[in-house]
């Protein structure tokens, strides 16, 4: 090999190199920005004609909740989502700083028919990356949402697009499936309404949709605090703490059905509601058949599931709906609290008073009146329990609404405070009724044995 030859070969082995160099930048470069991907066509079309609200569904009521808007092309139900920031307020005089969807916390509920072919685009506009999981759908693998294991995450400023076949009917929920832990504590939650294309059973009249989840949120504070792990302090349904929740609206005799999700990060909920039986008629994987539905009064929803309940509203009334889990009734100041039941505080107010004007020993005989005392609170806080009712505070807060069934209804809107027709309702008795039925209230009936071995233990 001459010197010129080599260094031609030389030359040309560099050129080489450096095109291929160029050629690696350029592939990842190109690489995050454009995921290399394309949901495989089906090789024949395997959905049916859009269903449409009111031809093919009763579209559902969502309280203090949304719906995200869609449109149709060539056949497809097409979404766009947006994930962002969004100011939040959980009930009057508490706001926060969330992560949400189209600026809903929670996000918009999506409502489908089983059969559509849907296609949804996901912009993200969050500092972090996400993705969104269809919890509880029949997909295809690569659109199930986890980021990293069936796709790669949504950088700030990228769209992705997910497209499927609704297959199913039911009430699924979605959510970022990236970061979880911070992303669904700071509000990326949704509900996924699916109605069957050939409904069976009775038609309900009134379809509810309710999402429940749990936060930390300090007095004072403007952010969710993702990392609390045990100690929620404003339990919500659809990102709502009373008194901040809307009512259930019915009218006397309709059919009932009530769909509840729970993405809440640690606790299940025990959802109680007064004055009716009703059955369970679906889980999250669909409807439960007849014969083994059992009548409740309060249906249990764990952690990531859905349960749907239905009755028939024959009892006019305001009746209360709530988790039994007590202190998912209260909001921010009914934890961490000192124990001061049956404390008589003496002349210790007169003396703190000295160095601490206003001071005021609470809660005594329970934390009922703190509300209705209308004490101060933090700044961007709320009472932790109370509203004022028709006849009294209504001493509950968190994961509490009223179901309210009326005889008639002029609109969809809140009816007011029912009216208890008269001899009904429970008032202070007086002294004649008491003369009448030999009650003393001086005198307490002492309390019998209730087993064959049962003896009072004292006296």
């Amino acid at each position: 090999m001459t010197r010129r030859s080599m260094l031609a070969s030389a030359g040309a082995t560099l050129a080489g190199g450096a095109l291929l160099l160029r050629g690696n930048v350029a592939h990842a470069q190109s690489a995050p920005s454009a995921p290399v991907r394309r949901a495989p066509a089906p090789t024949r079309r395997d959905w049916l004609v859009p269903g449409m609200p009111g031809r093919d569904y009763r579209p559902v009521i969502v309280p203090n909740g949304t719906k995200l808007p869609w449109k149709i092309v060539g056949g497809v139900k097409v979404f766009h989502m947006v994930a962002e920031e969004v100011e939040h307020e959980f009930a009057p005089g508490i706001k926060a700083n969330c992560w949400g969807y189209n600026g809903q916390v929670h996000g918009p509920t999506i409502e489908v028919v089983e059969g559509d072919r849907v296609r949804f685009y996901v912009t993200n506009r969050l500092p972090a990356p996400t993705t969104v999981h269809w919890h509880g759908l029949i997909l295809p693998n690569g659109m199930d949402g986890v980021g990293g294991l069936n796709q790669k995450s949504i950088a700030p400023g990228e769209t992705y697009l997910y497209e499927f076949t609704i297959r199913q009917h039911g009430t699924g929920m979605y959510h970022s499936h990236h970061d979880e832990m911070t992303q669904m504590a700071l509000g990326m939650v949704g509900l996924f309404i699916m109605h069957p294309r050939r409904p069976v059973g009775p038609r309900v009249d009134r379809d509810f949709a309710l999402l429940m989840h749990e936060w930390k949120v300090e007095p004072g504070a403007r952010r969710p605090d993702p990392n609390e792990m045990t100690d929620f302090n404003l339990l919500t349904f659809n990102a709502k703490a009373f008194p901040g929740t809307e009512p259930l609206v019915v009218q006397q005799g309709e059919r009932v059905r009530i769909r509840m999700g729970n993405l809440s990060a640690m606790d299940h909920h025990p959802i109680h509601l007064h004055g009716y039986h009703f059955r369970i008629t679906e889980t999250d994987a669909g409807p439960i058949p007849a014969s083994a539905q059992w009548p409740e009064t309060t249906v249990l929803v764990p952690v990531g599931s859905t349960r749907s309940i239905e009755f028939v509203a024959d009892a006019p009334g305001d009746w209360a709906m709530h988790c039994h889990m007590t202190h998912h009734l209260m909001n921010q100041m009914g934890h961490d609290l000192p124990v001061v039941i049956g404390v008589n505080p003496g002349g210790l107010d007169a003396k703190v008073r000295t160095l601490l004007p206003g001071y005021m020993t609470m809660g005594q005989t329970g934390m009922g009146d703190m509300a209705e005392m209308g004490m101060p609170v933090p700044k961007n806080s709320i009472p932790m329990v109370g509203a004022k009712g028709k006849y009294d505070y209504i001493t509950m807060g968190g994961m509490f609404t009223v179901v309210k069934v009326r005889e008639r209804l002029t609109g969809d809107g809140d009816p007011g405070w029912y009216d208890n027709p008269p001899g009904t309702q429970s008032v202070a008795a007086t002294s004649e009724e008491l003369s009448r039925d030999g009650i003393d209230v001086n005198a307490v009936p002492r309390a019998e044995p209730a087993s064959p071995g049962g003896h009072h233990k004292h006296g």
